[in-house]
């Protein structure tokens, strides 16, 4: 099998694409290590922790048996209200902190995987804020970040998926040593618990990119790619991001550049 013997810590695999990523890995062989602020029986080994809180990491960590032979950065939390600073606790800080901490348990050539999101596309256009962001230590005081970047809860959560997509390329060469590559996995709506929390926060685009592409994606089908980028398969891919949209992103572009008619 795909991932016969290898050990993979999943976060945020209690549900959604998190749930679909630790039953495929299953299936295909590998023994997954979960962390998550829910409990997940069907986890090789559960770990409940916040991840927007350092200690509660840090104390995880030790639990988890080396060697680590995958990682995937799967948890996140969508904006709801004023919620920003849990925003960029979990969606940057507790994500960086966690992959940071793990690395020397991992194997040499170990792949990481990280869930961005179509939400970052833009990162190219707010590359000076994003650097001010990921210039912020992981122990910054959220609220105090908040404040700093002048944001708010939506922002956030676009301003983290840009710097996850940012903070993917830049690990990329001091990976080479050891040989471990990391990619960003990039989905617009996916039909997951957390949808209308993204309709409410962004408004009509939403359900109009729907439309336009037939259907949201599915759980399964983000799943899918991001265990083709923790596989042998995907060895010489690194520092990449990858689009799972059904081709909104493809549609926005050809408007935009007057190619739907040609």
């Amino acid at each position: 099998m795909r991932f016969e013997g290898k050990h993979a810590v999943l976060t945020g695999g209690a549900s959604g694409i998190g749930a679909e990523t630790l039953r495929k890995l299953q299936e295909q062989g590998a023994r997954v290590t979960v962390l998550d602020r829910a409990d997940c029986p069907d986890a090789d080994q559960g770990i409940v922790v916040d991840m927007g809180e350092l200690g509660a990491i840090n104390r995880a960590i030790q639990e988890i048996h080396a060697p680590v032979d995958m990682l995937f950065n799967i948890a996140g939390v969508p904006p709801r209200g004023d919620n920003g600073a849990l925003v960029l606790a979990v969606n940057l800080f507790g994500l960086r902190h966690l992959t940071h901490a793990l690395m020397p348990r991992m194997s040499d050539a170990a792949p990481i995987v990280n869930m961005a999101s179509m939400a970052g596309a833009a990162w190219p256009q707010n590359i000076e804020q994003i650097k001010a962001l990921l210039a912020m230590d992981n122990g910054t005081d959220p609220n105090q970040a908040l404040a700093a970047l002048e944001i708010d809860a939506t922002r956030a959560y676009n301003l983290t998926k840009e710097a996850v997509i940012v903070w993917t390329i830049q690990q990329t060469a001091l990976g080479l040593p050891r040989g471990m590559r990391m990619n960003a996995v990039c989905p617009a709506a996916v039909s997951t618990g957390i949808l209308d929390d993204f309709k409410t926060a962004f408004g009509p685009q939403v359900s109009a990119a729907i439309e336009r592409a037939g259907r949201p994606s599915t759980p399964d089908e983000v799943a899918d790619l991001a265990l083709f980028l923790a596989s042998d398969e995907s060895r010489w891919i690194k520092g990449g991001e990858y689009k799972i949209d059904g081709g909104i992103g493809s549609f926005r572009v050809a408007a935009s550049m007057g190619l739907i008619d040609l």
